[in-house]
């Protein structure tokens, strides 16, 4: 009787199975297409953030606007979109994220479409601002679809793609807008969204099944939480957003948004935790990693949002550019993302995420910190550097801050969590855009005076610059001593600018360095039920 070698025994397959863990779902080709449908849909709703920051001059003219009248063209999108993000969460459950995706899709389009006939500033206001709400329901929805659909296998392809849509739309903003102002007109900024928002809608409509509908669930929902959010919320994004502007307490209408967002939020808290259907369920901060990386979300919407303004600022107000040269400097941050986004992608799968987000800090904070030597001869060769550790480090670091928040929650939580996540990048780039115009102009006004008291007839050097000014315009045949005076006070004021960017950049280079330090606190993320479908 012949026995059996050892190399002929036939050795089991290990199964998912057999080790006790659950099979990953396959993902099918609709849901893939559905998916990446959506992604288009939420880079098109980022995007119109900043597509109008480089063109507002234009807008202002078209409309006939004030400057503070022109403001609201962003505000108000920014405003609107702030309230309907942790809303969308809710939205979602109650009737379905393919509803609720198509229907904003189609509504965004029309709000588009309305807004580039407007033809005064109070209509420009009111289609910006349904675009901002309408708009916002796209956004969580994709991110809560990423870890929904997609089992953490994928995790490494579909990270990279959600965060570079959610860095780069708003980065590369204000150079698709010059382009389009300076080629068409200002009206091509909201016209370019209709054919693609037609085609996402439909698609979406089509192509989303991956959870149902729970209609019951309307007869719970909190109205009371939905009115006290909006009033939250609105006051606090109007309250960052022109208390600078306006001076803060000096101005009676910041001091009453101030105290409605106080008593609004106190509100909104009270029926989060009380009411038997929550218009925003707050309980996945009970999760460690997911409340972290939403810190870690609200200080990257800081340097996300905050460098978008800063270098536009610096561009135009201390080199002069215009619309589109700015659009074309910027643009290297814009590539530095994108050529990032794919090694990001592989590195999730070979580093732990605590590593790589310490590695996208620091890189962030290199970068800052090269801005804090900042002169006003900086040109394009001399921004490329910082532009590129900017660029590359926010996609280090946004991909396994994705994954750390959202990554480890329980499918049931994660759409509700996914508009909480969004909503702390949107509110961190609006403190951080108000913290840096408050810091600019309180900055500029210290240096100026230090650098004004040097200015005086005591100081050699002053004193034969403006004779020398003087003699040269007199020679002109104008009067030399009045503008020289007024050429001398320029360049202290610019100078005075100039030092107060360098004080904002140093600070951004210790809030990042700080993060090194925080990512030691996170516990190293375990998958959980993502990807375990939806339905």
């Amino acid at each position: 009787m012949a026995t059996a070698t050892a190399d002929q025994v036939p050795v089991p397959k290990t199964t998912p199975a057999a080790t006790g863990m659950p099979a990953e779902r396959q993902v099918t080709t609709r849901e893939v297409l559905a998916f990446f449908a959506m992604v288009f849909g939420m880079f098109m709703a980022i995007l119109d953030i900043q597509i109008v920051s480089a063109s507002l001059a234009d807008i202002q003219a078209g409309l006939s606007a004030s400057n503070d009248e022109v403001a609201w063209v962003q505000t108000s999108y920014l405003i609107a979109e702030v309230i309907m993000i942790p809303l969308s969460g809710t939205l979602a459950r109650v009737v379905s994220t393919r509803i609720l995706f198509s229907v904003s899709a189609a509504g965004f389009t029309a709000a588009s479409a309305l807004a580039a006939t407007a033809t005064n500033i109070d209509q420009m206001i009111v289609y910006r601002a349904l675009q901002g709400f309408i708009g916002g329901g796209m956004i969580p929805s994709v991110f809560a679809a990423a870890f929904i659909i997609f089992p953490p296998s994928k995790r490494a392809v579909v990270s990279p793609i959600i965060g570079l849509v959610a860095t780069l739309a708003p980065t590369i903003g204000p150079t698709v807008g010059g382009y389009l102002t300076a080629a068409f007109s200002w009206h091509w900024l909201f016209l370019i969204n209709v054919i693609p928002g037609i085609l996402v809608a439909t698609a979406t409509w089509i192509l989303i099944d991956f959870d149902k509908p729970e209609l019951g669930l309307m007869k719970k929902f909190d109205w009371y939480g939905l009115a006290y959010m909006a009033i939250f919320l609105g006051s606090l994004e109007y309250f960052l957003e022109e208390g600078n502007i306006k001076g803060w307490f000096e101005d009676e209408i910041i001091i009453v948004t101030g105290l409605a967002a106080l008593l609004g939020g106190a509100a909104f808290f009270y029926r989060a935790f009380t009411a038997s259907f929550p218009i925003v369920d707050l309980r996945a901060f009970n999760n460690r990693n997911f409340a972290f990386g939403s810190l870690f979300s609200f200080v990257m919407g800081i340097g996300l949002y905050g460098l978008t303004y800063l270098y536009p600022l610096y561009l135009g107000r201390i080199r002069g550019y215009d619309a589109l040269m700015i659009g074309e400097t910027m643009f290297v941050s814009g590539l530095a993302m994108f050529f990032t986004a794919p090694i990001a992608g592989i590195l999730s799968n070979k580093l732990d995420p605590r590593v790589m987000m310490a590695i996208g800090f620091s890189g962030f904070a290199t970068g800052t910190w090269m801005m804090s030597h900042i002169t006003a001869d900086w040109d394009f060769w001399e921004l490329l550097v910082p532009q590129i550790l900017r660029g590359s480090s926010m996609m280090l670091a946004m991909v396994p801050i994705n994954n750390v928040a959202l990554g480890t929650l329980p499918v049931d939580k994660i759409r509700s969590a996914s508009g909480l996540f969004n909503l702390t990048r949107n509110l961190g780039g609006a403190v951080g855009l108000a913290i840096i115009n408050t810091l600019l102009t309180r900055q500029t006004q210290i240096h100026y005076s230090h650098l004004a008291e040097h200015v005086n007839p005591a100081n050699p050097a002053a004193t034969d610059m403006i004779d020398n000014l003087t003699a040269n315009f007199d020679a002109h045949g104008m009067d030399g001593s009045m503008i020289a005076i007024k050429q001398i006070a320029g360049i202290v004021h610019q100078q005075a600018y100039l030092l107060s960017f360098m004080d904002v950049f140093l600070i951004l280079t210790a809030l990042f360095a700080s993060l090194v330090l925080m990512t030691t606190m996170l516990r190293k993320p375990k998958a959980a039920g993502g990807g375990g479908g939806g339905h």
